[in-house]
């Protein structure tokens, strides 16, 4: 049995207007001056209170929790309210609904975001009950401890050589080295290329279509070696 393990933020769901939305709301609430998107997105993947202490710097690490709040309040408001949610990735929906339906595959998902996030993604798409396992910021630390991994794996029992994470950026490849899994790197998200091998990524794709091609790669290579 194989476990393939997708972070949410830049691989499964286009979030980053979500995310900038709520950034605004954190720099807004203490009366900060927001960094250009590029710079407020390289954050992306890390736990929230990581990625604006990263942002801001220890000097103003009294400020995160009010920061932090804001942000999740600005979102919770939006998604209250019935606003449209992220889109999935083209291509996302289909490659899960293959996935989900092999005898040889299990499911998993390991991200930053709070839980209650990942459920409501999940429901907005139809997406409930494909994943056996979900680890999130509320029960784990931030990226790229591998404490999510090692949690799908424990709660899957598959063995870390037949576990893949699949991820946009390099906080997710660092994690799966740490955790002993494969990692397969995605160029649609918030890190580039050089990054995702520089952190570890075996295989990098450039579509969704070729994720399922990569994955059994990744696992004939494994199998050749062991």
């Amino acid at each position: 049995m194989y476990l393939i393990i997708f972070d949410c933020d830049g691989t499964l769901a286009d979030s980053q207007d979500t995310i900038v939305r709520g950034l605004a709301a954190g720099y807004a609430a203490v009366g900060l001056q927001m960094p250009d998107r590029r710079t407020a997105l390289s954050i992306v993947g890390l736990s929230l209170e990581t990625a604006f202490l990263r942002l801001v710097g220890e000097q103003n690490a009294a400020l995160v929790p009010q920061m932090s709040e804001a942000y999740r309040a600005t979102n919770r408001a939006h998604r209250e309210k019935g606003d449209e949610y992220d889109p999935l990735f083209p291509g996302a929906h289909d490659v899960l609904d293959i996935l989900s339906g092999r005898e040889d595959v299990l499911l998993g998902i390991a991200t930053g975001k709070a839980r209650r996030g990942v459920d409501y993604l999940l429901q907005v798409h139809g997406l409930e009950g494909r994943f056996v396992t979900i680890q999130t910021a509320d029960t784990s630390p931030s990226k790229p401890h591998p404490d999510m991994v090692l949690q799908a794996l424990a709660e899957t029992g598959v063995e870390a050589r037949h576990a893949v994470i699949v991820g946009d950026t390099s906080y997710d490849m660092e994690m799966g080295q740490a955790a002993g899994v494969r990692c397969l790197g995605v160029t649609w998200g918030y890190h580039e290329r050089a990054a995702l091998i520089e952190a570890g990524a075996e295989v990098v794709i450039d579509d969704f279509d070729q994720l399922i091609a990569g994955i059994d790669t990744l696992f004939e290579t494994r199998e050749e070696t062991v």
